[in-house]
């Protein structure tokens, strides 16, 4: 039995799901810690790894990564203060948003916390902030644009001509107007790049990398020293959604940047990265019950109660994020060709269009009502990025750890049910 399969068993045992709970998430402790370890093994010791908070926002899984030895990479004061929370210090935080305000701006510079600046006019008010606050110790860089195209998602692609990310290094004399910027400011020692993320392909992101260095060599050679200290490389590893394979892995983009971009390996800069997804995803499963099945147009159907509430890119985007479903009885054993006949089936969401569907058309063991369905790979962006139907939180969210055969379950989030809303009132 593998993993997942005592991770099912032990939900049912131990009634975290049943015919109340009919839909939860769980992170994988264990496997988090594992892949934490697998990036800095990947990487020397100049490199170190934030985590895109945006990924998975929840506290109790925060914690453990900051434990683990991530820093945290934040898009709002949200997520600013998740991640404090969580307890990362503020010297181990980078905030980066195109439309941070003054306040954002000036909490960041009073407290020591490193941004990267999207635009010129932002540009203005740090001038103004540096001025107010001269011994501020926030490392300060321009998120740059390369401009050097998109990957197969244009929604997850952030470096093309376009984008509405970053300084556009090729428009107009751009560059060189960036050189002198860096030149009027010893205080901004750091420069910042991502392609994209999901969809793009390892060779096109090393391609932005090994631009912003080549930038910051020349920006510190025009001004005589090692101004530039850090290079924030971002994120965007991509996840394989089709298998358990972890392909690429952090060995290969690391062996691609090495071979692309050497430079970051020689210890000449403090490189910083923000994996998000790759750190989460295959750490995290949803497990929802069958409510009802039934037959239409020739077409099995499972309804579930996980759907576009806690699916959402997949429902709506089921193009560009197809997931996998594997379906279990109600004891928790693995249907499967031998015990189960094969169907074409829908497994579908709770929520009233017809769009919500986790998956459609696929050939699956036949799925009965009060069986579960475990969808893989969702510990980033789904159950931790949702919209509850009804607006009631009513999926649980537990973490998993402990050896395969002796599994502890902890909730970090109770559902709530309608009688729940009604005795609030």
């Amino acid at each position: 039995m593998n993993r997942k399969q005592n991770i099912i068993k032990t939900a049912i045992n131990e009634r975290a799901i049943d015919q109340n709970t009919t839909a939860i998430g769980v992170m994988d402790l264990d496997g988090l810690k594992k892949t934490v370890s697998d990036a800095y093994d990947a990487f020397p010791a100049n490199f170190f790894h934030t985590f895109a908070v945006k990924a998975n926002a929840l506290v109790k899984v925060l914690e453990p990564l900051r434990e683990y030895g991530m820093g945290a990479e934040v898009a709002s004061p949200g997520e600013l203060l998740i991640a404090l929370t969580a307890g990362f210090t503020e010297q181990n935080i980078i905030f980066d948003s195109p439309a941070k305000t003054l306040r954002d701006l000036r909490t960041c510079i009073t407290n020591d916390i490193a941004l990267n600046i999207d635009n010129l006019q932002e540009l203005e008010r740090i001038d103004a902030l540096m001025q107010e606050f001269p011994n501020s110790k926030s490392v300060i860089g321009f998120r740059v644009n390369p401009q050097i195209g998109a990957g197969k998602i244009g929604s997850t692609s952030t470096a093309t001509a376009t984008s509405k990310f970053g300084y556009a290094l090729v428009d107009n004399d751009n560059r060189n107007d960036l050189i002198e910027i860096y030149k009027a400011r010893p205080w901004l020692t750091s420069i910042h790049t991502h392609t994209g993320s999901q969809g793009c392909e390892l060779t096109l992101m090393a391609h932005g990398i090994n631009i912003i260095t080549e930038l910051a060599e020349e920006i510190n050679a025009v001004i005589g020293n090692q101004q530039i200290t850090r290079l924030d490389i971002g994120g965007g590893l991509p996840v394989n959604f089709s298998s358990e394979v972890i392909k690429p892995s952090f060995k290969d983009y690391a062996d691609l940047l090495k071979a692309e971009v050497p430079l970051l390996f020689t210890g000449k800069y403090q490189v910083k990265t923000e994996f998000g997804r790759a750190i989460v995803a295959k750490n995290g499963v949803i497990i929802t019950r069958v409510e009802y099945t039934k037959n239409s147009g020739g077409r099995h159907i499972a309804t579930t109660h996980a759907g576009a509430q806690i699916l959402t890119r997949t429902a709506f985007l089921p193009k560009s994020w197809p997931i996998r479903v594997t379906g279990f009885t109600s004891e928790g054993v693995e249907k499967n060709a031998q015990t189960s006949e094969i169907v074409t089936t829908d497994v579908a969401g709770p929520c009233c269009f017809a769009g919500d569907l986790i998956c459609s058309n696929q050939q699956l063991p036949k799925l009965e009502s009060n069986d579960y369905v475990m969808v893989h790979d969702t510990g980033g962006y789904y159950f931790t990025n949702h919209f509850d139907y009804n607006s009631l939180p009513r999926v649980a969210i537990y973490t998993v750890s402990g050896a395969d055969d002796v599994l502890s379950m902890k909730c970090i989030r109770e559902p709530e049910s309608l009688e729940d809303v009604l005795n609030k009132m």
